[in-house]
């Protein structure tokens, strides 16, 4: 795997990233992995992981879904400088082709009735949809942390290892917590398209299968965290119908609302990088703080 070292003053605006431009793999297709390392980054000091899902939306404009991105790095350098948070590394992994696939978690697709599983294949004009979930999944857990690991100076438990996203990134984030307890102390759900569908976004049969799998899945409240936020314009304004199911199971779980799970409202926003970004500092902190 050929690595290229960013040059300072390009973006990132903060720190400077180390980019795979291809990373191969047994288990998923190979795709670009960006790995962001803060200013004055010690490789005599072990960092957390952050983990975060379409890395092409995180750092620049250039690359980022029209022209808009995250400024993650904007974001986690000042929480770092007002030392917020423990020292932190961000490893962007790239979507694909298959994102939607990719970030479908297993139960959320294999639990629908039949019609609602044709519905979803309609709406992405593939009959042969299944989820690649478990893969993908696989591909973070078995083959990047470990090189992560390997090549970075790291804080390697669950309580350091966090995986983030948005929309259907939210959707895989909130699995990999449930598949992998012992890997991912904490979960970043943006925005996350509980619904499924695009067309049928009220419908809460789309959600309540996962949402009842997440039930019997998601670790005991204690020693993992859980952090998730919507909007209220444009796809993000259905969602709270769907959140609030999911708050009434963090509370069954015996989760704690501010201490091990957050769910935040967020009145005018959309769904889109650009809100994303005026709130990403929200689940770092939550997240990423000292103990």
């Amino acid at each position: 795997m050929k690595v290229i070292v960013s040059k300072k003053h390009n973006y990132p605006k903060y720190g400077h990233i180390h980019t795979i431009l291809n990373f191969t793999s047994f288990l998923s297709p190979e795709r670009r992995v960006d790995v962001w390392l803060p200013e004055d980054y010690n490789t005599d000091i072990p960092h957390a992981v952050l983990y975060m899902h379409d890395g092409q939306n995180l750092f620049n404009p250039a690359l980022g879904f029209h022209g808009q991105i995250w400024a993650v790095d904007n974001a986690i350098q000042a929480l770092l400088y007002q030392n917020s948070i423990k020292p932190t590394i961000i490893v962007g992994i790239w979507n694909t082709p298959l994102r939607y696939q990719e970030y479908l978690p297993a139960p959320a697709f294999n639990l629908l009735p039949a019609d609602y599983k044709l519905h979803l294949k309609g709406e992405h004009n593939n009959p042969d949809l299944e989820p690649l979930s478990d893969s993908y999944l696989a591909f973070i857990v078995k083959e990047l942390k470990p090189y992560i690991d390997k090549n970075y100076s790291t804080l390697r438990g669950p309580e350091d290892t966090v995986i983030m996203g948005s929309s259907m990134g939210g959707l895989i984030s909130a699995y990999a917590l449930a598949c992998y307890p012992q890997v991912f102390g904490g979960a970043g759900c943006l925005s996350t398209h509980w619904p499924l569908s695009l067309h049928e976004q009220n419908d809460l049969n789309f959600s309540n299968p996962y949402i009842h799998w997440l039930e019997k899945n998601l670790p005991k409240a204690g020693k993992h965290n859980l952090y998730f936020d919507f909007g209220t314009e444009t796809i993000d304004k259905p969602y709270e119908l769907h959140q609030q199911q999911i708050d009434q199971l963090m509370k069954k779980l015996g989760y704690t609302e501010g201490e091990n799970w957050i769910t935040v409202k967020d009145e005018g926003a959309a769904h889109n990088e650009e809100a994303w970004r005026n709130r990403v500092h929200l689940p770092i902190e939550f997240l990423l703080r000292k103990r």
